[in-house]
């Protein structure tokens, strides 16, 4: 009698790993953004661990280190972009674009966090200071995690909705947030007990990100958008008042930006169809593509 043969088992290989067939594809301009995104996480962690509290000059660093965080954030949004916009996606572009941001927005907003909060808070006991930052970065890597799965078992990644608050947008709340205090207290205005909210913004935050909630990714805002004159003026007229007064407009603009951001994603359900439609796509041809959610969004995450 034959021993029963086990059933075949598909090989874990894919055509850009078997021998014989084409090599790995590491898309050179997409992955060059992602490096910059990681340079700069490190960069970031490097100032905050520079950064005395005692020292004068205490609040110029932490605005380094936050203005390398919100860079990190633009190149990474660079980097999924151009990535689409070339047809240069491919899983190493995936995975060293999580990997980079677990550095960039994970470690470098929790250990920001720590370094101008909770280690005041703290003083008698530094291992809760130390657990709930960690929490951030736990929250965060799970997100990503969870993003490459779901982009695998999708087959392409290129669902229209991020599943859970993604991590890019969560660091660059933090980080606004931070630059918005040191603003108000470059100005002498008193921000008293306020940053001792920065602790709760980070819990949430990390539960947002595993959350189920859903945010549109607007992949299908691109460059060749028509839009109707008046608001294509109106759009314009922001943007130039922003490269004026950047200086004046940036700690109030980015965070409230990112905040409604985040709201969004608790009203979109309670809203119409028609407006979903005018706030996250390009053009009516859009509406085609209402296909049901695979909570992933291409190489963002």
């Amino acid at each position: 009698m034959k021993p029963e043969q086990s059933p075949s088992i598909p090989s874990a290989r894919t055509p850009e790993t078997e021998p014989g067939t084409d090599r790995l594809k590491i898309y050179l301009l997409p992955n060059l953004f992602t490096a910059g995104n990681l340079f700069c996480g490190f960069l970031a962690i490097t100032k905050i661990v520079e950064a005395d509290p005692a020292s004068p000059n205490f609040n110029s660093i932490i605005r380094h280190a936050l203005a390398f965080i919100l860079l990190a954030c633009i190149l990474d949004l660079l980097d999924g972009r151009v990535a689409r916009m070339g047809g240069f996606e491919s899983p190493f572009g995936r995975e060293f674009d999580s990997l980079a941001d677990i550095v960039s927005f994970g470690v470098a907003p929790a250990f920001l966090v720590h370094r101008i909060v909770l280690r005041d808070v703290f003083v008698n006991h530094p291992e809760v200071g130390w657990f709930i930052a960690s929490v951030f970065v736990i929250c965060g890597a799970f997100r990503l995690a969870r993003f490459n799965c779901l982009a695998v078992m999708a087959g392409t990644g290129g669902g229209k909705y991020f599943l859970g608050f993604p991590i890019p947008a969560a660091a660059g709340l933090v980080a606004s947030i931070t630059y918005l205090l040191l603003h108000l207290d470059d100005k002498n205005l008193s921000v008293g007990n306020w940053r001792y909210l920065l602790p709760g913004i980070l819990i949430f935050l990390s539960a947002m990100m595993v959350s189920e909630v859903k945010y549109p990714t607007f992949k299908k805002l691109g460059w060749r958008t028509q839009r109707p004159f008046g608001r294509m003026v109106t759009i314009v007229l922001f943007i130039g008042m922003l490269i004026i007064l950047w200086r004046r407009l940036l700690p109030y603009v980015a965070p409230i930006g990112i905040a409604a951001y985040l709201i969004y994603g608790f009203v979109r359900p309670r809203i119409s169809r028609e407006m979903q439609r005018e706030i996250e796509y390009e053009n009516e041809e859009s509406e085609e593509e209402d296909v049901p959610d695979s909570g992933t969004s291409g190489l963002k995450s």
